[in-house]
């Protein structure tokens, strides 16, 4: 199974562009990703077996660009996280608040979230994503949630 690759464009840029932005924290990095992704898919000699593989494939290279992207020796076009945010709208304070923090989150603590809450993957799926152990995954996820429970604990006991 290989569908076509406008196909696949449609249904899963935003998703692949969400997670990229996880990793990245910069949209213009981010859509480089999600552009490169597509490319390695194209050139991608490989049949997948479903749907649920392509999307899984799709994420787990887009994560893997993202990684390599960060680590690259120079960043361009770097947009701060604070003016990113002014670019967005969101429909409370509070998903605003919780935005913010899931993006102060340690990189591996906010792909879990991401993938977990965002992209409604399993555990066991997350693991086979990220290519760890679904109790490293727990992990994350559980500490993920206990840091943001503090910050956003912190955020909302300030505005009463």
């Amino acid at each position: 199974m290989k569908p076509s690759v406008e196909i696949l464009v449609e249904n899963y840029r935003s998703n692949l562009y969400a997670a990229a932005f996880n990793v990245c924290k910069n949209a213009q990095d981010a859509e480089d990703v999600v552009q490169d992704t597509f490319i390695q898919y194209i050139s991608q000699k490989k049949d997948f077996e479903s749907e649920q593989h392509i999307r899984a494939w799709l994420i787990r290279v887009a994560i893997n660009k993202a990684k390599n992207k960060n680590n690259a020796f120079f960043r361009r076009n770097v947009l701060p996280l604070e003016e990113y945010m002014e670019t967005l709208t969101f429909e409370s304070e509070e998903s605003s608040d919780l935005f913010e923090n899931v993006m102060k989150l340690p990189e591996k603590y906010r792909i879990v979230i991401h993938l977990f809450y965002y992209e409604d993957y399993s555990v066991n799926e997350i693991a086979d994503i990220l290519k760890v152990s679904p109790g490293n995954v727990k992990v994350r996820l559980s500490r993920g949630r206990r840091i943001l429970r503090d910050a956003l604990k912190e955020v909302w006991e300030d505005d009463e």
